[in-house]
């Protein structure tokens, strides 16, 4: 599943997180939010699942 870098950033700043905040609150490494953020990972469905809970978004508002 791939998550478009612009609608996570977009949902993130809705959500005024960071990535470090983003990272404590799915219990996913700040690297690996990093990584998704740029594209260079491919996330698991859970966790673009944990994402999209934590940023108060439906899991279709983060793909691409």
């Amino acid at each position: 599943m791939k998550i478009d870098s612009k609608k996570l950033e977009l949902a993130m700043a809705n959500s005024c997180l960071s990535s470090e905040e983003l990272a404590e609150n799915t219990g996913i490494a700040q690297a690996t939010i990093a990584r998704i953020k740029r594209g260079s990972q491919e996330p698991r469905p859970v966790t673009v699942g944990r994402i999209a809970k934590a940023l108060g978004v439906k899991v279709e508002d983060l793909v691409s």
